[in-house]
């Protein structure tokens, strides 16, 4: 299905247009187009008979439905929370599920001729023009073969990390440190890069391979894939495809659950759920000039993140657009791991 963004079907719940530019004068349900009073996001809940026939069915069966297209978004999501309940058999702490992308010569960013029409497709959303041309310039590079996480990691596997190393990395969102075991299979978040680096470190010591986090190169590419799409699907954002904020579920999903959205390797959950920190700090690209962004004013020196989030609309869902962590609760971080080959 396609649609001219500025008018989106009135399926989808959350589609603000912003006035003006967004501000850090602005909370944080401004900035994500909420009223300050209280607003219901999308409404999942299954009927007590068919959440009873999910919970009957073989995990197997589970897993194919949370990761099935032609499965309701509500019986996708159904399937995913109790697989979150009963130990998800797609997750596998020391060997998880990574998809080999053989390299080459590459393309990555966006030419400048280009920014002008990128900032016509997200008007409305209030952006800077300065973030779009962090992307600049287009150009190309070698990437040698490697591979890269199916789905980001998830806070099971993050649990494993915090029980054997003993590190006092606790992400920022498990209430009073608690492990939420209802969402295991969610994507973790509320971390800084270099929890993200103590992770892959801890993980490539304790399986013998060599685990890292994506370069800002390799993570665009598993995402655009050889035809450099604009987003993981195609070249048109469609809502359906990714856990935006446009859909107005406002909390992570478990992930796989958009299958819709698979990058051309068959990557899941690039363009929403949660925003994935790289190896890589912000610095121009080749050619390119330093841009002195509101982030950059702010944090100084930052990582790189890619890919977007339930807090946040389809401009971050573009496979090109360079982002990080600003200081405050919006900012959903992840990361997915990337393994030299």
């Amino acid at each position: 299905m396609e649609f001219d963004v500025a008018n989106p079907p009135k399926a989808f719940a959350h589609w603000p247009v912003f006035d003006g530019p967004l501000t850090a004068q602005m909370t944080d349900r401004q900035l994500m187009g909420l009223e300050e009073h209280f607003q219901p996001g999308l409404n999942l809940a299954l009927p007590l008979a068919e959440w009873q026939q999910l919970t009957q069915a073989p995990a197997s069966l589970l897993c194919h439905r949370v990761e099935d297209p032609e499965v309701a978004l509500p019986l996708r999501l159904g399937a995913g929370r109790y697989l979150a309940e009963t130990m998800d058999p797609r997750l596998d702490v020391l060997n998880p599920p990574m998809i080999t992308i053989e390299g080459g010569w590459v393309e990555s960013g966006l030419d400048e001729a280009n920014v002008d029409g990128v900032m016509d497709t997200l008007q409305g959303l209030g952006l800077d023009r300065s973030w779009i041309e962090k992307e600049v310039p287009r150009h190309t590079l070698h990437l040698p073969r490697y591979a890269i996480g199916k789905y980001p990691v998830t806070n099971l596997e993050y649990k494993a990390f915090l029980e054997d190393s003993l590190q006092p990395r606790i992400p920022n969102n498990w209430a009073f440190g608690q492990f939420p075991v209802e969402r295991s299979n969610h994507p973790v978040y509320g971390l800084e890069a270099e929890d993200a680096d103590a992770y892959v470190a801890w993980l490539s010591a304790r399986s013998g391979r060599g685990f890292r986090l994506p370069t800002e190169a390799e993570w665009e590419y598993a995402g655009a894939g050889p035809e450099n799409f604009e987003f993981p699907w195609g070249e048109r954002f469609l809502p359906e495809h990714a856990n935006t904020a446009e859909m107005a579920i406002f909390n992570t999903t478990p992930v796989g659950m958009f299958p819709l959205g698979a990058s051309p390797f068959g990557c899941l959950d690039m363009a929403g759920n949660v925003e994935e920190y790289v190896a890589d700090n912000y610095a121009p690209y080749p050619g390119g000039k330093a841009i002195n962004d509101d982030l950059v004013q702010v944090v100084g020196t930052h990582r790189i993140a890619r890919g977007g989030s339930f807090t946040r609309f389809r401009d971050l869902a573009r496979n090109c657009r360079r982002h990080g962590k600003y200081p405050r609760d919006i900012y959903v971080m992840g990361f997915r791991l990337a393994e030299t080959l």
